[in-house]
């Protein structure tokens, strides 16, 4: 009876992973599929399967969103945060865990805080703010940005890890002949490799898809990014949907590939991540 009971459970588990699954792939086979049609057939009826394999839709999303050009915008800007917020916030959190002050724990908590602040809050004055200094349509003014705001996160991430790090470490590569930094970058650093990963994956994510602060920050169309570059496919008072969803896929299929060549070292970095 027991084990029918089992039996019976495992099956409705699956059931159940099996519907979730079904239910998180609808947006994307909707996207893939409709990447195939035509707008009015979109508008039509857009949860049925294209007539025929159009490419179409594909070479317009390639062209009108300057692909190329909108790539290495986005692959610069993603790259550059993603190292800059994981070298200063992996350092700063070293400083706040390793020096005892009571200004540390103060700061340590505004950095804290600051992560219930949202965006929207603090947009307009922002916006204001960078105008008056002439500091707009650029690119470096958006990494350091992405910079400012990932930081409170992954300050929190490494501050509770490098907790954990024994401080005996540290005193024998001292005793050794080296500096603080030395010390950081040859033994603290390297054991901080799956919370590096798990800030690494969230970080790349977020910013890769980002629109709201890139559409405030790059007015020019040459400086935009992947997901500002499918706004050419609006009009005044009209949606070129078709398009629009081959463009969509066309921004996702460079974090698919990067994650396809990297899921190994990816799943292990989670993993230990996990497991410490």
């Amino acid at each position: 009876m027991t084990g029918k009971k089992n039996r019976a459970g495992r099956v409705l588990k699956y059931i159940l992973i099996l519907l979730l699954l079904a239910l998180f792939n609808v947006p994307f086979y909707l996207m893939v599929t409709n990447s195939f049609k035509t707008t009015q057939q979109f508008v039509e009826n857009p949860f049925a399967l294209p007539a025929k394999i159009n490419f179409r839709n594909y070479i317009d999303a390639f062209s009108k969103m300057k692909f190329p050009n909108a790539l290495l915008n986005s692959f610069l800007i993603m790259l550059i945060s993603v190292a800059l917020i994981i070298l200063s916030s992996s350092m700063a959190a070293y400083f706040l865990v390793r020096n005892k002050w009571r200004i540390n724990k103060i700061l340590y908590a505004v950095f804290v805080a600051s992560m219930i602040v949202p965006f929207q809050a603090i947009m307009i004055p922002l916006v204001s703010i960078y105008g008056k200094l002439g500091l707009m349509n650029n690119k470096w003014t958006l990494i350091f940005m992405y910079m400012g705001f990932g930081q409170a996160f992954a300050i929190f991430i490494f501050h509770g890890f490098i907790k954990n790090i024994p401080l005996e470490m540290e005193e024998a590569a001292l005793i050794d002949g080296c500096n603080r930094m030395q010390s950081f970058f040859i033994i603290v650093f390297p054991l901080l490799k799956p919370v590096v990963v798990t800030v690494l994956i969230l970080d790349v994510l977020w910013i890769w898809n980002d629109y709201l602060l890139p559409s405030l920050i790059l007015l020019s169309p040459s400086e935009r990014t992947l997901p500002l570059s499918t706004y050419s496919f609006f009009s005044s008072y009209s949606v070129d949907y078709a398009p629009l969803m081959a463009g969509l896929v066309l921004t996702i299929i460079p974090v698919l590939i990067a994650y396809l060549l990297c899921q190994k070292q990816i799943i292990r970095g989670v993993v230990q991540g996990a497991i410490k």
